[in-house]
């Protein structure tokens, strides 16, 4: 009886501190701006939060991104399972240069909507025949995902010199 205890006891911890190290690694979310859209009694409110980031492989390529955070006690552990809705722009700030090979789906951002089965995805593609970056922003889950996307074309022009 003593060792089943103990067992438990250990499964508990080891899940414990999992779940510490997620939360802790969990990326920034909100970095460029937010704004409230419901307000929650308890907790921090609903939000749509906007980050921008840079295409790791496309330089002179920058991406806005927006999405809804859910608040309350669960948005505050981090264990509420967020909506699909999401929004991207992507611009382009500079001349553009590829830091190696493009492949088309190939993901550029990513990000937990739920503590274990949903995740928000940000792809690109090159159009090669129009010239043109095409991100697409989209949720999906383990089971079921969501038709629920946004697109954001950066065609590639010449930068002028400063």
């Amino acid at each position: 009886m003593k060792r089943v205890g103990l067992m438990l006891g250990t499964l508990v911890l080891l899940l414990m501190l999992g779940f510490g190290l997620w939360l802790i690694s969990r990326p920034q979310r909100g970095g460029t701006g937010e704004v409230s859209t419901r307000f929650r009694w308890v907790g921090p409110n609903d939000k749509i939060v906007v980050d921008g980031f840079d295409d790791p492989k496309v330089k002179g390529v920058a991406c806005h991104l927006s999405r809804a955070q859910t608040g309350g006690v669960k948005g505050a552990l981090g264990v509420a399972e967020d909506t699909s809705d999401a929004s991207i722009a992507c611009r382009q700030i500079g001349p553009i240069s590829l830091v190696g090979e493009l492949k088309d789906g190939e993901q550029v951002f990513d990000e937990r909507r739920s503590l274990l089965f949903k995740e928000l995805q940000v792809v690109r593609f090159f159009d090669r025949e129009r010239n043109v970056l095409v991100y697409v922003a989209y949720s999906d889950r383990v089971i079921e995902g969501s038709p629920k996307n946004s697109i954001s074309t950066v065609p590639v022009m010449p930068w002028p010199k400063p």
